[in-house]
């Protein structure tokens, strides 16, 4: 018997739907909105209506989780969301601890040792679905704040206080694994793999405050570091691993790797795959309940043949390689080269095996000239194209054979009934009669219109008007007026349909079986579909930093002697070139900088001279090359910091009852006791929030911790006095914001300068930001009158001089950058159409040769030049895509058209030229031959060169007028024997 099935809330409501008509789209519904959701299945047997009724829970669905229930025999995707763990915290002597459980992954983590301001980093990027906090918590969690049942206060208590929490108690692991299967209602056999990868060298997770300045974490009104990581078009899995990994920085030796595989994909002549990005929590869930359906799993040979593509292309497979252990970081799984590579081989050939991929023979539908095609289609396009005609051909052929009876039927019964009407010549309104289709009831019936089939005894087709019955719906009761069949008819449809059903249970039977198949390799799709991701997030990012004009930095480890000043940089970092990241430096927008830095600095400068865009770009700079980044500089040296600390402008928290100052001395005391010897410790401002001789001494004071800490870093400051104290420091220098005199104003050069700035450009600053003259005048007024003493006649008179010098204000060279481009869609390869195009390709690749090399050898006798320029087309397949070193080059391409015709076109960007080719309609599968020349003309003149010489050689192009625009290239002399270099 059919169940009912039942949709229980538990968040904040309890309600019961009964057999919703569209099940899956409330889930979403209800998910979308935050609910969870509990899926009862009520089965009632032959028993007395009163009997107790069977219920069980067969599902559950939450946020990050959806309902999959039956997406197996759809011909739709399912948008499934990322994952949200259940998270615990606690505390203890090393710190925060944070676990998180993946159920839908069936994995789980722990990170100990934070900081609290890491800790709500980590939770703010996190859309957790339960949090459960220790009781551990409850005692001093810092040397300055209590979260107890009586006592509030700290960023943490003000995170979580906000949301909604449980509390729990003994080992946070343990406990909150049992938590997890209660909260789930899983079996206690059920195991989470740990995927924690531990490292001793790995650097602290960033800071709150840190991760908002630059833009990590996306924040109003600050500069977004990911919008600048990689192209607009990139979204999605690898934004989230490149937010993940600044987030957390890797250790030396992954941060080293990742930098070497970026070098690598930066000089990459080959085309590269697309990279199918997958869900792994999707993938294994599916897989998991065997509702995969051949959409996924076509997703899935994608990914599979994205990596044998990789293996067997020798510039790939080195990147391949070297994508091993990031992966392994990211997912927990230590995998083997050679294993990855075999199995993704065997899941490939089984996949390939079971799954048909637009084969016209595997989806060919039944048809009948009587009966509406769209009954054929709808019936069998419910089953056929999913899986290889081969394993279903019995059943394909009963339903052929089911298709034709039922043909025969409709033939025989309703023909001669529509050849008599249609023979019949009757008055305005007699009867009509056709054949159509009953999608509603999934049925071929006659439909007669003012038909009464008892006065058409004794003229021909009378047999078969005798025969004739009111058609009936699955419940027995009469359609209508206008509706008949026969008996033939319906015995005939009712074998089509029990045909229809036994070939699509099969079907379903084939792919349940082959997600049971693979499920013994989840582990091995989970790896190859994250190394995917990663491998188009640094393929993207390597494409943008080019475009840019970034760099990478030397990364160097910190040398192991404390005090020791090696030759080689290890304790110093060094940016020459600088630019703010959020700007174009290479279009000359923005003034460069150079920062050796090798301790403690103390930073002065007006309002408005870049002090704070300073800090920010020397953070950014950081992070990026202790993640294996491109970076906005011209060159670069960066120590592996074991943390990066960044404390900007602080607001007072009235949940708190905390003032700025507050605020800002709480967030300097975690800065303080995290910082080491191997840390970068930025400030801007220091103790801004309170009154101006104490702040000053307490600034002071930070200065000289932070200088016996022995830590690189920038304290800037409007606290001049503090130049007055007796500061007891060994190594810190002074540093200032340039300013000149121009039209008889102080203006800042935004340029880093040594020395002391004590201008602060106040009154100008107020000025410029439209407070009225009379205010400023008479500011002035009350300055020179309260600080008489301090500012003499010298120094008011020097104020109308430059104060300090700093150069020029914009880079006066200019730099070319290409247009951004943006990935192709991804469609699967045809064997069969493959081996036609392959013939094709090796011809326009010869012709193109012969042609170019000749206007080339041309080119190379005028100029004299000892350098022959060869022509060396690459290929970019169907489901491939340019590498990044085509970004920035003058490019002649040949599009190979579906149609069997030419598109011969030139670019600086050939990515993008790529994308929208395969944007318009029967162009996605077009592939494509390309080579670069040096230079935008000589890429003109090839371009018209071939657009006139290809039709010679009997190829067809679609842009043959394109020809006419330039007066080269024009000859009909033949070329068959110009030598190929």
């Amino acid at each position: 018997m059919r169940p009912i099935y039942f949709i229980h809330c538990h968040i904040f409501y309890h309600f019961q739907l009964l057999l919703l008509q569209n099940l899956r789209q409330t889930l979403d519904d209800l998910t979308r909105n935050g609910y969870s959701v509990s899926i009862v299945e009520e089965v009632q047997g032959p028993t007395q209506a009163r009997s107790r009724k069977g219920r069980f829970i067969s599902g559950h669905a939450h946020p990050g989780n959806p309902y999959v229930f039956g997406l197996v025999g759809v011909d739709h995707d399912l948008d499934f969301p990322e994952p949200m763990p259940v998270v615990g915290i606690s505390h203890s002597a090393r710190g925060y601890l944070i676990v998180s459980v993946l159920e839908t992954m069936k994995t789980y983590s722990s990170e100990d040792g934070l900081t609290e301001e890491a800790l709500v980093a980590k939770l703010r990027t996190c859309r957790y679905h339960h949090l459960f906090l220790n009781t551990s918590l409850r005692h001093n969690s810092s040397g300055t704040c209590r979260w107890g049942e009586y006592g509030e206060g700290g960023l943490l208590w003000g995170e979580c206080n906000a949301r909604h929490f449980e509390w729990f108690e003994g080992d946070p692991v343990t406990e909150l694994l049992i938590k997890v299967r209660e909260l789930y209602g899983l079996d206690d056999g059920v195991v989470f793999r740990n995927v924690t990868v531990l490292s001793e060298n790995r650097p602290c997770p960033l800071h709150l405050g840190t991760a908002t300045q630059i833009g990590v974490i996306p924040t109003e009104g600050i500069p977004c570091l990911l919008k600048v990581l990689l192209p607009s078009s990139c979204a999605g899995l690898p934004v989230l691993y490149i937010r993940d990994l600044l987030l957390n920085p890797p250790a030396y030796e992954i941060a080293s790797t990742i930098q070497a595989t970026c070098k690598l994909m930066s000089n990459v002549t080959c085309s590269i795959p697309e990279f199918t990005c997958v869900s792994s929590a999707k993938l294994v869930k599916l897989l998991e309940l065997r509702e995969a359906n051949h959409i996924e799993f076509c997703r899935i040979k994608n990914v599979l043949d994205e990596i044998l593509h990789m293996y067997r292309s020798s510039e790939l497979c080195e990147i391949l390689k070297s994508l091993m252990d990031p992966t392994w970081v990211a997912t927990g799984l230590k995998v083997d080269f050679e294993t990855l590579v075999n199995e993704c081989e065997w899941a490939y050939g089984r996949i390939h095996e079971m799954i048909s991929v637009d084969d016209e023979i595997d989806r060919k539908l039944s048809s009948c000239s009587v009966i509406p095609s769209e009954f054929f289609e709808d019936m069998e396009c419910l089953w056929k194209g999913r899986v290889k005609r081969v394993h279903i051909e019995e059943e394909f052929a009963e339903v052929g054979r089911a298709a034709q009876a039922l043909s025969l039927a409709v033939t025989e019964d309703f023909l001669p009934i529509i050849s008599r009407i249609k023979a019949t010549t009757a008055p305005l309104g007699g009867p009509k009669g056709e054949i159509l289709y009953a999608r509603e009831h999934e049925a071929v019936w006659f439909k007669g219109k003012r038909f009464a089939p008892s006065i058409w005894a004794g003229t021909p087709g009378e047999e078969q008007i005798k025969q004739l019955k009111p058609a009936i719906d699955s419940k027995g009761r009469k359609v209508g007026e206008e509706w008949f069949t026969t008996i033939k008819v319906e015995d005939a449809l009712m074998r089509y349909h029990d045909a229809s059903d036994r070939a699509k249970a099969k079907v379903l039977e084939l792919l349940r079986g082959l997600s049971a198949e693979l499920q013994s390799k989840i582990n091995i799709l989970v790896f190859a579909a994250m190394l995917l991701v990663i491998a188009k997030a640094l393929f993207a990012h390597v494409s943008e930093g080019r475009r840019r004009k970034w760099v990478f930095p030397t990364l160097c480890r910190f040398n192991k002697l404390k005090d020791a000043k090696s030759l080689d940089g290890a304790n110093r970092m060094k940016l020459i070139g600088l630019s703010p990241y959020w700007l174009e430096a290479a279009e000359g927008s923005a003034v460069q900088n150079t920062v050796d830095m090798q301790s403690l600095v103390l930073l002065t400068g007006p309002n408005g001279g870049g002090k704070s865009s300073l800090l920010r770009s020397i953070c950014a700079s950081a992070l990026l090359g202790i993640c294996g980044f491109m970076m906005p500089a011209e060159s670069a040296v960066i120590p592996h910091f074991d943390s990066i600390m960044l404390h900007m402008k602080s607001y007072d928290s009235p949940a708190d009852g905390k003032s700025s100052f507050q605020m800002e001395m709480s967030e300097i005391r975690s800065l303080i006791t995290g910082a080491s010897s191997r840390s970068l410790v930025l400030v801007d401002e220091i103790c801004r929030g309170t009154e101006t001789a104490k702040g000053t001494c307490i600034a002071g004071s930070i200065v000289e911790t932070l200088d016996k800490i022995g830590c690189l870093g920038i304290v800037s400051t409007h606290l001049h006095g503090i130049f007055d104290l007796p500061l007891d420091t060994k190594n810190a220098e002074y540093k200032a914001m340039a300013t000149e005199y121009v039209d008889g104003q102080t203006k800042p050069t935004w340029r880093l300068i040594d020395g002391i700035c004590r201008e602060s450009l106040a009154f100008e600053t107020a000025k410029r930001e439209g407070i009225p003259e009379t205010i400023i005048q008479r500011a002035e007024d009350l300055y020179f009158s309260a600080y008489a003493e301090e500012v003499s006649p010298e120094r008011v008179e020097e104020r109308k001089k430059v104060s300090y010098s700093g150069g020029i204000l914009n880079s006066s060279h200019e730099a070319h950058i290409p247009p951004r481009g943006t990935t192709a869609g991804a469609l699967d390869h045809n064997t069969n159409s493959g081996k036609v195009e392959v013939i094709e390709r090796k011809d326009v690749e010869s012709a193109i040769t012969i042609i170019c090399q000749r206007k080339l050898i041309e080119l190379y006798k005028q100029k004299s030049t000892s350098e022959l320029l060869a022509v060396q087309c690459v290929t970019i397949g169907a489901r491939e895509q340019p590498p990044p070193s085509t970004i920035g080059a003058s490019c002649v391409y040949v599009m190979l058209r579906p149609d069997k015709r030419l598109y011969v076109g030139v670019t600086d960007d050939l990515e993008g030229r790529v994308r929208a080719h395969r944007s318009k309609e029967g162009m996605h599968n077009a592939s494509f031959l390309y080579f670069i020349v040096q230079g935008k003309s000589i890429a003109c003149q090839l371009e018209t060169l071939l657009i006139n010489q290809l039709p010679n050689k009997g190829f067809k192009l679609t842009n043959v007028a394109d020809g006419k625009h330039r007066n080269f290239g024009t000859t009909n002399l033949s070329l068959e024997s110009m030598p190929v270099h």
